[in-house]
């Protein structure tokens, strides 16, 4: 059995729903030899709101659900059954769903993978130059320019401004918040 990779298609912000509904009807109908797997592309992400960090799982690949299959036996009746649920629109290549190439595949399922061992990254991630406002420690409330992000050990350099002279203050991630 050589199993492949499918994209399909269906409503965006329903793809978990989807899925849930594609994996009983799987097991309802019976094909659970012929379908592997189904997934839906994502990677934890953290924004900071008020000074908290809060985690959440964004999708990859919005309006899309990936299907691991077995080529020789992926038609007809599977295939049918599967587009014809609520909110499912086709698959790549309509009646005749076209098989990812194992690069593709590779390269969004490790995505996924690499979002699991590193745990999350921010959503929205500060920039060189861009003002923010510290929000904890002795520094709270001043408002000062990044001059330095580093990624790895989730800190800031940033000059604020201390009786009218530019100082470097060091910073963590949750220390700090983006001026809108």
């Amino acid at each position: 059995m050589a199993y492949k990779w499918y994209s399909l298609r269906v409503i965006s912000g329903k793809e978990k729903k989807i899925k849930e509904r594609l994996d009983l009807e799987i097991s309802r109908s019976g094909w659970d030899s012929v379908v592997k797997q189904i997934v839906v592309p994502t990677e934890k992400v953290y924004k900071i709101r008020s000074g908290k960090k809060v985690i959440i799982e964004r999708n990859i690949l919005p309006g899309y659900i990936l299907v691991e299959a077995d080529s020789e036996r992926f038609k007809g009746e599977v295939v049918r059954g599967m587009t014809n649920l609520p909110n499912v629109m086709h698959f790549l290549g309509r009646e005749h769903p076209l098989p990812m190439t194992d690069v593709e595949a590779n390269r969004l399922l490790g995505k996924v993978d690499e979002s699991q061992d590193i745990g999350e990254k921010l959503i929205e991630p500060f920039l060189n130059g861009e003002t923010i406002k510290i929000i904890d420690g002795p520094f709270n409330g001043f408002i000062g320019d990044i001059t330095e992000v580093n990624e790895s050990s989730k800190t800031l350099k940033v000059v604020v401004k201390i009786f009218g002279r530019g100082t470097e203050v060091e910073l963590n991630f949750m220390q700090a918040e983006k001026q809108s």
